[in-house]
């Protein structure tokens, strides 16, 4: 009897003791870690506990979790942001981005590539936000955040629609106010597709931005005359500012930022960088040129922050998504460890959303995990001109708030017996 209740205490205690030590929920182990805001760019294990980072360390001992994924060969790095997307996904035949078919619902689009934030670049306005919000942000697994449009209705209609053209829908008090009361979700406002040859939008959008004490970002619309760019990032933005669709191409109403006969970067270009302004992908549809991006690249001209553009008229054809992006920016021999960081640490600091992009300890656990597969693979731009990358990333795993959303090869499952 003595003897069966000591086994049956020393039992009790061996099985406390090892709960006890399986500190952490999850651990991914073996991957290459590559974590800008920590200067980390090495192999590392991280650990999750509560949907927090509870550790990241060159080897953590497998026993002290509960679940172990082994992701050795593979990359891992914080939740991939993509700061301009439109997922204001609705059913209003005039809506286009806002509430309209040209949208995209966000988790279709964002876990399989390796995005847990998404942010809707002005679908919604003043007016239409608490649609969006109902709708959108609160039925999202992925974290979605908004530029909030200056055009009190958004970008309804097409783009020469009387919403994005009447300068008497651009009321910034209003903007202000509504990003204010939605401070959690809102991150800045968006001028955008504004055809005019005046400065009405982009002065209205700024207005608004100092009165919330938030960044802009400018989709420069198009006019006949031009307005000129070295005006708009010299004298109208703001440090903090964002410029996308950054290699956009020659058109008679936009300029661009790469003299097409001297191959070279405007000086206002680099005068506008020094000054602060923030470059942005924003590909798109049509807002990518191998012309501008070749030469702008090879003076050293890459963007601060990588993002699609993400809508119907771009996932199909020459963007994709967010990592076809990022593999093309690796053929234009942008740094691996630099094009992550344009993807998570430098887009978190662009949207001001420093809690995310990062793997420090007690950061929300978003993770990435990629393959870097090798081969010959090719992209092709707006204009339909190809070039050739050694590289292709692949999205592996995605893990939401410490839970795995994604799992392209079933890394997290056990064996079936």
């Amino acid at each position: 009897m003595q003897k069966s209740y000591v086994l049956l205490t020393a039992w009790l205690i061996l099985i406390n003791f090892s709960v006890q030590a399986q500190n952490y929920q999850t651990l991914l182990k073996g991957g290459h870690l590559i974590d800008a805001k920590n200067g980390i760019n090495k192999v590392m294990d991280v650990a999750i506990k509560d949907g927090k980072i509870a550790a990241v360390a060159p080897n953590i001992d497998p026993k002290s979790a509960k679940q172990v994924i082994d992701i050795s060969g593979k990359y891992i790095m914080p939740g991939l942001i993509d700061i301009h997307g439109h997922v204001f996904a609705g059913t209003d035949p005039d809506g286009q981005l806002e509430n309209g078919f040209a949208s995209l619902p966000a988790d279709g689009f964002t876990f399989r590539v390796g995005v847990t934030t998404i942010v809707d670049c002005g679908d919604a306005g003043a007016e239409t936000f608490q649609l969006f919000k109902k709708n959108v942000i609160d039925k999202s697994q992925t974290r979605v955040l908004a530029f909030l449009n200056i055009s009190r209705k958004g970008m309804y209609g097409d783009e020469y629609s009387l919403e994005q053209q009447n300068n008497s829908f651009f009321d910034p008090v209003l903007a202000a106010d509504v990003a204010k009361h939605y401070s959690e979700h809102i991150v800045g406002f968006k001028v955008a597709h504004y055809h005019k040859s005046d400065w009405v939008a982009v002065d209205r959008t700024v207005e608004a931005g100092k009165l919330a004490k938030l960044p802009i970002i400018v989709d420069f619309g198009g006019a006949i005359p031009r307005l000129s760019l070295e005006e708009l990032f010299l004298r109208k933005m703001r440090p903090g500012d964002i410029f996308t669709h950054t290699y956009g191409q020659l058109i008679k109403t936009k300029e661009t930022i790469v003299d097409l006969e001297t191959k070279k970067l405007y000086p206002h270009v680099l005068e506008a960088r020094k000054r602060g302004i923030i470059f942005d992908v924003g590909h798109g549809g049509g807002s990518f040129t191998f012309s501008q991006a070749i030469p702008a690249t090879k003076q050293g001209f890459f963007p601060e922050t990588i993002s699609t553009d993400l809508h119907t008229g771009s996932m199909n054809s020459a963007m994709k998504d967010q990592l076809n992006v990022m593999s093309k920016f690796l053929a234009l021999d942008m740094p691996l460890a630099e094009v992550i960081k344009a993807s998570t640490w430098s887009a978190a600091k662009a949207i001001r959303r420093e809690e995310l992009g990062h793997l420090s300890l007690g950061a929300i656990a978003d993770i990435t995990v990629l393959n870097l597969r090798e081969g010959k693979f090719g992209f092709y731009d707006v204009a339909r001109y190809k070039k050739e990358g050694k590289n292709l990333l692949e999205c592996e795993m995605t893990i939401k708030d410490g839970k795995v959303v994604y799992d392209l090869n079933a890394l997290s499952f056990p064996l079936a017996d």
